[in-house]
């Protein structure tokens, strides 16, 4: 988060820390999901690059969707985005605003707050890119950049999640980049999902 991030977000917007037991939480989802292979619907996921000052992960899917279907869909994350990654355990509570310098935020109840992301560039129907570090990467001392594109392929669209981080991890990022890689690409696949079934998941 950037040191004029407070200037451009009123206070009523400012991220409220989540407890510790929901960081702990989030963070043993993550390294349980490295572990896991991917389901058969799961996007083509790859760390693709891991040093000692970041990695970056990508994960592709070909969704049988127009690129403005993908593109509405992805500005509605409560629609997709799985519930067990969020901080209040309900997607529903996640919100876009879908201009830049938007907040990808979530409300919490008890009247706690989470700013996930924020909006730096929209190009509809073709891309989308926020400026954050995801669940528990948020406590950490790292900034993130994650851009999704969207290209025409056929009657669907190629959607490619690219999501870099940079900064300092006391146990370096070599396992971290998995968890993250194997999150993001369920993520993704349930976009592809709820894009084809009308349903994030089999269990929805």
């Amino acid at each position: 988060m950037s040191m004029t991030q407070e200037a451009r977000f009123p206070a009523r917007r400012r991220p409220v820390l989540c407890r510790h037991a929901c960081a702990h939480r989030l963070v043993v989802s993550m390294i349980a999901l490295a572990a896991l292979p991917l389901l058969s619907s799961a996007a083509a996921a790859e760390v693709t690059s891991v040093g000692g000052g970041g990695f970056e992960v990508r994960e592709q899917v070909h969704v049988a969707s127009a690129p403005a279907a993908v593109y509405a869909a992805l500005l509605a994350p409560g629609r997709w985005w799985d519930p067990k990654h969020t901080y209040s355990g309900d997607a529903a509570h996640l919100t876009l605003e879908a201009k830049v310098g938007g907040c990808w935020c979530e409300s919490i109840p008890g009247g706690g707050a989470v700013e996930h992301m924020t909006v730096i560039y929209l190009a509809p129907n073709k891309a989308v890119r926020f400026r954050g570090s995801l669940g528990p990467l948020q406590a950490m001392g790292v900034v993130g950049s994650l851009t999704i594109t969207l290209a025409s392929a056929g009657t669907g669209t190629d959607v490619t999640f690219d999501y870099a981080i940079g900064g300092y991890a006391k146990d370096g990022f070599e396992n971290l980049s998995k968890g993250v890689d194997a999150v993001l690409g369920s993520q993704a696949a349930r976009l592809k999902m709820l894009l084809e079934t009308g349903a994030p998941s089999a269990s929805s």
